[in-house]
Parts: C-alpha cells; sequence; structure tokens
C-alpha cells in the first residue's frame, strides 16, 4: 500500500493509543505524513511517532487539548509549516465513559450522578474538540478546493444505551454535526464522513479486565480501523460526503470501491433518534 496516499498531509488526533494509533500506523504505511496529535506529551505519542519512522514514514508529535481551539490553531500551524497544507484531518481524540466511573460498563452510572465538570469535559473533547479541529483547518482546505474531514463515532446502540450518558449523546452529536458540515461544505471539493469500529474495541476507554469485551460480549482489534482509513483520507472518495462507514463491515479482501460500499450505513432521509 505505500504510495497510495503520494505524500499527503493528515493530521491524526488522539493518536497516542489504541484507534488513532492504528490509523497513523495506516496512513503512514500508505505514504502520508502524518501529524500526530495528544492532549498533552507523552511517551505513548512519541512512541507512535517513532513507529512510523521506523517503517520509512514521515511524523510531527503536537501537543494539542482538542477542547482548546487556539491550540487546535496552533496545531494546524505548525502541520502546515513541517508538512504543508492539510488533505485530511482525523478526528480521532476523545474521552470514555471512564472519566464518571470505573465501572460504567457493569453498574451504570445515572446522568444525576455525574459531576457535570466531567460531563463537560467529554462534551468538550468529543464534540467540541472536533468542531474546534475542523475549524481549524476547513478555511484553507476550502480556499484550496480539496479537503477531507472523518470524525470517529461510535456504534447506533452506544449513543442511547444506559449508562453511557455523556459519552454516547456526545458521538451523536457529532455525527449530527457531521452531517451538517457535509451539507455546509457541499459543492466546495471538502468533503465530511463518519468512520467507526462498529462494537466495543479493544483500547484504554474500556477499564482494564482479564475478560475484558463490549455490552454486546464482543470485543473488536483496535487495528479494525486500518479498514477503510486510508480510502477515507485518499483519492479513492472524492466527492463521496455526508456517509458513515463501518469499519467491521470494511472486506479487506475486495476493492476498495466495493469494501466502503459494503461498509456504508442507509442513508436516511429523516434521521430518528427517539
Amino acid at each position: 500500500m505505500t504510495g497510495a496516499l503520494d505524500g499527503r498531509c493528515v493530521i491524526v488526533t488522539g493518536a497516542s493509543r489504541g484507534l488513532g494509533r492504528e490509523m497513523a500506523l495506516e496512513l503512514a504505511a500508505r505514504g502520508a505524513r502524518v501529524a500526530a496529535t495528544g492532549a498533552a506529551p507523552s511517551a505513548a505519542l512519541e512512541e507512535t511517532a517513532a513507529m512510523i519512522r521506523a517503517t520509512g514514514g514521515e511524523a510531527l508529535t503536537l501537543a494539542a487539548d482538542v477542547a482548546d481551539f487556539a491550540a487546535c490553531e496552533a496545531a494546524a500551524a505548525a502541520t502546515v509549516a513541517a508538512f504543508g497544507p492539510v488533505d485530511a484531518l482525523v478526528n480521532n481524540a476523545g474521552i470514555g465513559m471512564r472519566r464518571i466511573s470505573e465501572t460504567f460498563n457493569t453498574r451504570p452510572t445515572r446522568f444525576w450522578e455525574t459531576d457535570p465538570q466531567d460531563w463537560a469535559a467529554i462534551i468538550a473533547a468529543n464534540l467540541n474538540g472536533a468542531f474546534n479541529m475542523a475549524r481549524a483547518v476547513a478555511p484553507a482546505m476550502v480556499a484550496r478546493g480539496a479537503g477531507k474531514v472523518v470524525n470517529v463515532s461510535t456504534s447506533d446502540q452506544t449513543m442511547v444505551r444506559r449508562g453511557y450518558s455523556p459519552y454516547g449523546p456526545s458521538k451523536a452529536g457529532l455525527e449530527a454535526a457531521s452531517r451538517v458540515w457535509a451539507q455546509d461544505l457541499d459543492g466546495t471539493g471538502v468533503t465530511v464522513n463518519v468512520f467507526l469500529p462498529g462494537g466495543a474495541a479493544d483500547t484504554d476507554l474500556l477499564p482494564p479486565s482479564a475478560d475484558r469485551k463490549g455490552a454486546d460480549g464482543n470485543l473488536l482489534p483496535a487495528s479494525v480501523m486500518r479498514r477503510g482509513i486510508g480510502w477515507l483520507c485518499g483519492p479513492g472518495s472524492d466527492g463521496v460526503t455526508g456517509a458513515r462507514f463501518i469499519a467491521r463491515l470494511w472486506d479487506p479482501a475486495l476493492p476498495d470501491a466495493e469494501a466502503a460500499a459494503g461498509a456504508r450505513s442507509p442513508h436516511i432521509e429523516k434521521p430518528a433518534i427517539m
């Protein structure tokens, strides 16, 4: 796959571990120059960059709390200075339910038991953070007439599952925002799509356990996000916008266009939440 992204510049937020690291590694393997961000400097973030460089890829690490718009603007500017114009943004950074409770997946926390500061922190990272990063890169993308925003979401069931507030609602808000942004950007050459694992993934968003699994009893490897991310950030997805793709349903044995069609959620003219 090396060279498929032909030196394109991609920012991946929350790239120090888990889904973000896997997507950053895949994008670099396909030839992208990757700016990997984390909320703060960390050995894990530097390890992601080292893994990219070890295979001949180009990587830049940036400490940027996505809840802080000024930090997002600075990260975008630093990326452009190092690698040139940003071709794609992968909004992956987020905070999970462990911020609320270490037992959220076995003993649901009712919304009125949630600390308001924890609620605000999750919304600030998962929803506002995606806006802040997109806001930081979109004007230049529009001016160039090209660019891709990929927002990482979660399964429908998680959005409304008991005990998953505010994480679920934050992702529901992100998907609604993605649909609005895609319409706002229609005709500009800039696209916005949603990408999600399709089930609980083996990441730090779940509490440590000898038998760690999602609410459905299954657990996907974080590497599932390698499927499709190259296509979503590359020329193959040009013109595709306002769509939702599920990594679990992406068949890597198929050509990208066919795999994308199989992984794409049906479009709903009138969204239904309740």
